[in-house]
């Protein structure tokens, strides 16, 4: 037999439980932080948790506070996580000017900083590669280049990040959903939800795709405050992760950290519906490409040469 639902689509019987779970609490049978680093009650709110795309604003709301409450407890920190829909007329594009890049990684430490990433395990969503010159085979390129001086000479360098692709397999791979392409192009994922199965990762052509293998490790000093729930919100042992264009900030108009700690200006971004956008300019006048075109993954970042 179905269960009866309330108005916010939520089964009666959740409601109960919740409530009783909250009794449970406010009686002091159930108090503290013994259920997994939370509270019984919000142990159960995150059990309870829909879909991302299934929830209503009421629930959204508590997923939010649920999350800075997690991020006091665990780090001592107050952050702020905000739930920022993308903008109208907007599908966000990246192009990247090898001329520029010089392989100093500056990129890669802001990308680190703003979204939170593990400190222990140095995730990082942006791969800087040292190519030798007058190739594009990525099997050539050193990951781990560690010379007194950059750029070396006879080599270029090839940043690598999430392609924003907009025919993504890693949105096929995925067997719950937890990761989609929203309307402004960016392919998120729902850390809730993700079983953390890695299928995503080995469907990802681009290397985009990072598990966490442990509880992320993040000096409290050190803690971006302002979170999106899709975005660098702090995330869970045992999920993907991967760059998301910075939602924090992108969709708030400002630029993602990558771009902004650029010292060569090699990093444009914009939208690719603004015909007057400078990424549009890019693509009209420059001699792009795109990484692994072959596959029809349809990736949203570019590179050109001057």
């Amino acid at each position: 037999m179905s269960q009866q639902k309330d108005s916010d689509g939520i089964d009666a019987g959740r409601r109960r439980f919740l409530g009783a779970a909250g009794a449970a609490v406010a009686g002091g049978t159930a108090a503290g932080p013994a259920w997994g680093g939370s509270t019984f009650l919000d142990a159960m709110g995150s059990f309870f948790q829909d879909h991302y795309q299934r929830m209503s604003d009421e629930e959204i709301a508590d997923a939010l506070d649920r999350i800075e409450r997690r991020a006091k407890r665990r780090y001592g920190v107050d952050i702020t996580c905000r739930d920022t829909p993308p903008q109208d007329g907007v599908v966000f594009g990246y192009a990247l000017n090898i001329s520029k890049c010089k392989g100093y990684r500056d990129c890669v430490s802001a990308c680190v900083r703003e979204n939170n990433q593990d400190r222990g395990s140095q995730m990082q969503y942006i791969r800087v590669l040292e190519m030798p010159e007058g190739t594009r085979e990525l099997e050539a390129a050193e990951h781990y280049y560690d010379p007194e001086t950059v750029p070396v000479d006879g080599h270029y360098y090839l940043p690598v990040q999430c392609m924003q692709c907009d025919d993504p397999p890693c949105v096929k791979a995925c067997p719950v959903e937890a990761t989609w392409m929203e309307p402004d192009g960016i392919v998120v994922v729902d850390y809730d939800w993700c079983i953390g199965c890695r299928y995503c990762m080995t469907a990802c052509p681009y290397w985009a795709r990072h598990f966490n293998w442990r509880e992320p490790q993040i000096p409290a000093e050190e803690i971006n405050p302002d979170t999106n729930y899709l975005g660098n919100r702090p995330r869970p042992k045992g999920v993907v992760e991967k760059c998301h264009f910075c939602t924090q900030r992108t969709r708030e108009g400002r630029q993602p950290a990558c771009q902004e700690a650029c010292p060569t200006g090699a990093r444009i971004f914009g939208n690719l519906l603004d015909p007057n956008s400078e990424i549009r300019y890019v693509l009209a006048n420059k001699p792009v490409f795109r990484l692994k075109e072959e596959l029809g993954t349809e990736p949203k970042f570019w590179y050109f040469t001057d």
